[in-house]
């Protein structure tokens, strides 16, 4: 009796001495995870250490929406990222959940920005956005910024789901895995909806 009783106290205790060692799930400290979360309890530095560690994914998005990885164009793209930097104070209580999440949405507030420009200029130039190769084998086009805009807007009326996909992987540069991650889908349904997408918005815009 007395050896069942201290073997059951030795097991416990193990048990104990274990769980001291179970780690617990934490952003690591200077991780995107980490700064996105402290900017959003308020820290003042956080933002600053955020972009830091995200600069060369924005300034990469940048140039993917200004259609132009050439030498030349590098102040543009630099420009587009500072003033998404000047916007980001607007989205500092989302829910942070990771680097994937943040990339997202500062694909969307970089397409906003270049449709405000857009529109202002207008009146005086029409403005190209990136060849379009959506189809394999297609010859690229250039249609009008607002144009497109129009076409994902549209899109999103009708396929919401699908205008999000097209956002994370076209805008967001993310691959198909990480897109599944972040909208909690499975990686054929993602990949089922790029496809689908691409056809439908090559077909929207050639109407224009």
């Amino acid at each position: 009796m007395r050896r069942d009783t201290a073997a059951r106290r030795s097991a416990w205790g193990l048990v104990g001495y274990c769980q001291t060692f179970v780690p617990i799930e934490q952003p690591i400290p200077d991780s995107v995870t980490f700064w996105l979360q402290q900017w959003q309890a308020g820290s003042e530095e956080a933002l600053a250490q955020l972009t830091h560690l995200v600069y060369r994914d924005l300034r990469r998005l940048a140039q993917k929406f200004l259609g132009d990885e050439d030498a030349g164009h590098t102040l543009q793209a630099t420009a587009l990222v500072h003033e998404l930097y000047l916007r980001l104070g607007s989205v500092q209580e989302i829910d942070w959940k990771g680097r994937g999440q943040f990339i997202a949405v500062s694909a969307r507030m970089m397409r906003r920005i270049l449709i405000d420009h857009a529109r202002k200029r207008r009146a005086a130039k029409r403005e190209a956005v990136p060849a379009f190769g959506f189809v394999s084998g297609a010859a690229p086009w250039d249609p009008d910024v607002l144009d497109v805009d129009r076409a994902l807007s549209k899109l999103a009326e009708q396929f919401p789901r699908h205008a999000q996909v097209v956002e994370l992987r076209f805008f967001g540069g993310l691959d198909a895995p990480e897109i599944a991650r972040i909208m909690d889908l499975s990686l054929r349904t993602v990949e089922r909806d790029w496809q689908f997408s691409k056809a439908w918005l090559q077909n929207e815009l050639s109407g224009f």
